[in-house]
């Protein structure tokens, strides 16, 4: 059977088409999000630490194996590590020193600026107005100084040697330095402190002076222990920043981590051990931080105030 030519026939184009392959519209996945969404999303991911330590771990082999190259036959840069290594961690032998004294230093300033905050952070909400003056002032003033400055200040202040009953006592660089990383962990402890305090309803207040409860009595059995979940995260946060500000301290001459390794470089005199050396020392605070970091997040989601 014969068909009709006409019925055969395409239909005329559309103005504006085309039989050329169109691609199809591109739809960003996970839901639309943004390059900048997406990048926060990865940011705040647990794996993303060990992607960074994986990262860091790879930079020190590759730095090494081109070190290595450079390096004369007689020692490598594996076997620079392994030298120096007790010396960056413990110290030289009959002085206490190394990465282990920046850990000290920063508990016992973690400590000090802990007590002395609580105090100050009190004081911050106290109903006498001079106390509250005070307090409000000497929190400013050290949550907003250099930590640097701090340290020179603290260094000039307190003499190197000091006189009790007769006997001479030197006061050593680190116990300084304690001191000085104290004084901003102490302002910023006592922000967090009065900040945990005004986050409490006002009805537990007015609840415990319907009891017949002194201020003192509410504050320290009722009111402050509700805070203690809401100031445990940014506590631990402000370890970890207290922390990485410890080789701050090698500047007073002090023997911790970066000084020893400063000291390592100058005894071998080869340029190529710098980036290993240092990278080595960081991996260090990395590995004793991180894992602060990630159980710290896990504190913030445990202990979310629902309101």
């Amino acid at each position: 059977m014969r068909r009709d030519p006409i019925s055969t026939r395409r239909p005329p184009p559309l103005e504006g088409a085309t039989d050329l392959p169109v691609m199809k519209p591109f739809h960003l996945p996970h839901g639309g999000r943004g390059a900048a969404d997406l990048w926060v999303g990865a940011a705040t991911d647990r794996r993303l630490g060990l992607a960074l330590g994986l990262t860091l771990l790879c930079w020190v082999l590759i730095d090494s194996a081109h070190a290595q190259v450079q390096a004369d036959a007689d020692q490598t840069v594996f076997q620079t590590l392994v030298k120096w290594t007790p010396l960056m961690l413990f110290g030289p032998e009959g002085e206490f020193g190394g990465f282990t004294l920046n850990i000290l230093v920063s508990f016992l300033a973690m400590a000090i600026g802990t007590f002395l905050g609580l105090w100050l952070g009190i004081g911050q909400v106290s109903p006498i107005p001079w106390l509250r003056r005070v307090s409000w002032l000497v929190t400013q003033v050290f949550r907003n100084s250099p930590w640097l400055v701090l340290l020179f200040y603290v260094m000039l202040l307190i003499p190197f040697q000091v006189e009790i009953f007769g006997e001479d006592y030197d006061i050593p660089g680190w116990t300084k330095a304690t001191f000085a990383l104290s004084l901003p962990i102490m302002a910023n402890v006592s922000e967090i402190v009065r900040g945990a305090i005004a986050s409490i309803p006002t009805g537990q207040w007015e609840s415990a002076e319907s009891l017949a409860f002194s201020r003192r009595q509410t504050l320290w059995s009722i009111i402050l222990p509700q805070c203690v979940k809401r100031m445990l995260p940014p506590w631990m946060n402000w370890y970890c920043i207290l922390t990485m500000s410890t080789p701050l301290m090698s500047i007073l001459g002090v023997n911790d981590g970066m000084t020893l390794t400063q000291n390592a470089l100058a005894a071998e005199g080869r340029s190529e051990f710098l980036i290993p050396l240092y990278l080595w020392l960081m991996s260090w605070f990395f590995l004793y931080s991180y894992p602060i970091a990630v159980y710290t997040r896990r504190l913030e989601r445990r202990f979310v105030v629902k309101q």
